[in-house]
C-alpha cells in the first residue's frame, strides 16, 4: 500500500493525524472511521503496549487510514518491531543530535541503507523476501521529534541526515526544556519563532514539519503556518472533553 502521507505531501497538502493512548482495538476502530489521514499509536506516554498496538493496527487496517507509532524511545529493537507489525510511520521522541537521528534512521531502514533486521511478521511474510522488503525503505516514514532546546540548536544537522522524512514538534516538552509550563497550544513568541524556523528549514529541504495540537482551531492555524502534519488531541482527551461538555450541559 502506498504511503498516504507521502501522497498528501507530494500534492502540497497537510495531513490530519489521530492519536491512540487507549490500549483497545474498538477505540482504534472507532477513530479509524472518523476521517483521519493517519492514526498514531502512542507507546511513549499512552498506556499502549506492543500487543495492544498490534490489536489497534488490526482494527485500523480495514479503513483507509495510515498506521503510525510513537516509539517509547530511540532504541533499535522496538523500532524494528513496530515496523514489522505494520507501522507506516515511526515518530521517535527526544532526538537531540544528528548522531541520534542517524541511529534512529539506521534502525528503521533495511540494508544496505540501514541495519534493520528482516522479519516483517505482519507487514510482510515473516522471514521471506516479498514485495514488502523492496519498498519498505521508501514507503515507511522516519520522523524524529524536536522537543528540546538542544534539538532546536541542532535542527539543520538533524534535517540533513539522509533518511529523515519529517520532524515532529512536541510542544509540551519543548516548552518544558526552555523553562516554560508544559502545554500544547503555545503562544509564546519564543516558541512561535521556533515553529517558523522548523517550517522554513523543512520546506527548504523538501521535508515535512509536524506538531501536536490540543485543539482543532490550533491545528488549522498550524497548517496555515506551514505544518504538513497536525495531530489533534487523542482518544482519551476526546472522551474526557465530550463527557465534561455533556455533563455541564445537563447540569447547567
Amino acid at each position: 500500500m502506498p504511503n498516504k502521507l507521502k501522497q498528501i505531501w507530494a500534492s502540497g497538502g497537510a495531513a490530519i493525524n489521530g492519536w491512540l493512548a487507549i490500549p483497545n482495538g474498538f477505540s482504534a476502530e472507532v477513530l479509524a472511521q472518523c476521517g483521519w489521514d493517519s492514526v498514531t499509536v502512542d507507546l511513549q506516554h499512552g498506556v499502549q503496549d506492543y500487543l495492544s498496538m498490534v490489536t489497534c493496527f488490526q482494527a485500523i487496517q480495514v479503513h483507509p487510514v495510515m498506521p503510525m507509532v510513537r516509539l517509547p524511545w530511540n532504541e533499535p529493537g522496538i523500532i524494528g518491531k513496530v515496523l514489522d507489525a505494520g507501522a507506516y510511520g515511526v515518530i521517535c521522541p527526544m532526538v537531540n543530535t544528528a548522531e541520534q537521528a542517524r541511529a534512529f534512521v539506521a534502525a528503521a531502514l533495511y540494508p544496505p541503507a540501514g541495519t534493520r533486521s528482516n522479519g516483517p511478521i505482519r507487514a510482510g511474510i515473516y522471514g521471506v523476501t516479498t514485495g514488502y522488503q523492496k519498498t519498505a525503505n521508501v514507503e515507511t516514514l522516519r520522523i524524529p521529534m524536536i522537543e528540546t532546546g538542544e534539538a532546536v540548536s541542532n535542527l539543520e544537522a538533524i534535517l540533513d541526515v539522509a533518511g529523515v522524512d519529517a520532524v515532529y514538534i512536541g510542544p509540551s516538552d519543548l516548552g518544558f526544556s526552555l523553562g516554560l509550563v508544559p502545554v500544547l497550544d503555545r503562544e509564546e513568541k519564543q516558541i512561535l519563532d521556533i515553529y517558523e524556523k522548523v517550517v522554513r528549514e523543512t520546506a527548504k529541504r523538501g521535508l515535512a514539519a509536524g506538531v501536536h495540537c490540543g485543539t482543532a482551531a490550533y491545528a488549522k492555524r498550524a497548517i496555515g503556518m506551514g505544518f504538513k502534519l497536525v495531530t489533534i488531541g487523542s482518544d482519551s482527551v476526546f472522551i474526557g472533553a465530550g463527557s465534561r461538555q455533556a455533563i455541564a450541559e445537563v447540569r447547567g
